[in-house]
């Protein structure tokens, strides 16, 4: 059978040990000269067969003289290959290590288990962090293999990086993967220094990283060592065209006390930012959310809780929760006054309005980026939202002229005109009266 002198080859190429553990559990459910298809005990067997010995058996083929015959992997159904393979023999109080396994293994303990791409709602505010992310999952290269995301608190860069992490080792299970946060990289590294064993260190994240997954690297400013050795470390992986996603609350030309080297490695590939959610992608969100918790929710409860929370998707969350909590004890089912109450709790019966949070509001209303309605951009579809969440600003805040334009990137000037044109649409034109009217209604309720 050809299958059995391939075996009687592999015997001779591969050590004992190994051929113990991946081939011989190997059953051959077909072998003719044009195909052999051999089936595994699991997927991961599968997988580590595939990427570490099928090119070894081709080679047995070409031996053969068998140039055109193919091979394939399927995991075996139940009942096929239950015959259990013996144990090597001897004895160690250490954890055994199966033969070719990495000693220095992936690193993705405490992740969210929710925090998968099946649970990331997409929207125009994330739509490029997101296909980055999946590319990356996948070893797809389109986007490059270095990522850096920038976004706030609570805008889902935590949930993309964990879900990268989970998709790579529920998939690609023999990817060796780093993932924590840059305080976590600093205090490690301070221990190794502590303890004299900084080539264990540099072993670990040089020699035996396939994919870095390193959070929050704003906590790094000031800390000049930890720089330098990061940087370092991307240097490496970089030219050995390793897969590397950072995140931070500021794009790396505005992080502060930041050694220009590592800035200009972090810069080295896509730089993307996650902006807050607009109304249709919150709305998402919230349906989501709450069909995670079994939580049935009207239209004008979703949009009231969309339109009043902005920004930070764990607040839409922790209103979720809040709904389900009130509608159990109750037992009744949400309402309108139910919603204003958890509503309250989250931000405030009276939140206080403020230029940023006008701009941002109209940005959402108006479905544009945060980035336009400051860039000197003079479309009609940027320069209307900005003229009239300058003229809002005004008229519903305290704030001086110059403070409004601050948020803005304008001068005192700047508002002062788009102040007048909007007042004189507004009496000229009763359509952009009423838009005008229903935006101030939606912002101050």
């Amino acid at each position: 059978m050809l299958w059995t002198e391939v075996k009687e080859i592999l015997k001779h190429k591969l050590p004992e040990a190994v051929h113990h553990l991946w081939i011989e559990p190997l059953t051959c459910l077909k072998a003719d000269a044009d195909h052999i298809e051999l089936a595994c005990p699991d997927k991961f067997f599968c997988l580590w067969v595939q990427e570490n010995y099928l090119n070894v058996i081709e080679e047995c083929l070409l031996q053969l003289g068998k140039t055109s015959t193919r091979i394939s992997l399927s995991v075996s159904k139940p009942g096929v290959n239950d015959s259990k393979v013996p144990l090597l023999e001897g004895s160690t109080k250490k954890q055994l290590r199966l033969p070719a396994i990495p000693e220095v293994y992936s690193n993705i303990k405490n992740l969210h288990p929710k925090y998968v791409f099946e649970e990331f709602m997409v929207g125009d505010s994330n739509l490029l962090a997101h296909s980055a992310c999946q590319a990356i999952a996948n070893d797809d290269n389109s986007f490059g293999s270095s990522l850096y995301i920038n976004a706030g608190t609570g805008l889902g860069k935590s949930h993309l990086t964990h879900a990268v992490a989970h998709f790579i080792g529920n998939n690609y299970p023999g990817t060796r993967l780093h993932y924590l946060t840059a305080q976590q990289f600093s205090s490690e590294m301070v221990s190794r220094i502590r303890s004299n064993s900084m080539e264990v260190f540099k072993d670990k994240y040089h020699n035996h990283c396939d994919v870095l997954l390193i959070e929050d690297v704003q906590s790094l400013t000031g800390k000049v060592k930890t720089q330098e050795e990061l940087n370092e470390l991307l240097d490496v992986l970089m030219k050995a065209g390793k897969r590397i996603i950072l995140t931070g609350s500021n794009a790396p030309r505005e992080l502060a006390n930041i050694d220009e080297g590592f800035r200009s490695r972090m810069s080295a590939g896509l730089i993307s930012t996650i902006n807050p959610p607009d109304l249709q992608t919150s709305r998402l969100i919230i349906r989501r959310k709450a069909a995670n918790c079994n939580l049935q929710l009207d239209e004008d409860l979703v949009d009231f809780l969309a339109q009043s929370i902005c920004g930070d998707i764990r607040k839409l969350e922790s209103a979720i929760v809040g709904l389900k909590a009130k509608s159990s004890l109750l037992r009744r089912d949400p309402d309108m006054a139910m919603a204003k109450e958890v509503a309250a709790e989250i931000i405030g019966n009276s939140q206080e309005l403020s230029a940023e949070l006008i701009r941002d509001f109209i940005a959402r209303q108006f479905k544009v980026s945060i980035q336009d309605m400051q860039s000197r951009s003079r479309k009609k579809t940027i320069a209307f939202p900005r003229q009239v969440s300058m003229y809002l600003a005004r008229k519903y805040t305290e704030q001086g002229l110059a403070e409004i334009g601050k948020a803005f990137n304008r001068d005192h000037s700047t508002v002062l005109h788009s102040v007048r044109v909007i007042s004189e649409a507004i009496s000229r034109n009763g359509s952009i009266r009423g838009q005008v009217e229903l935006l101030a209604k939606k912002l101050v309720k």
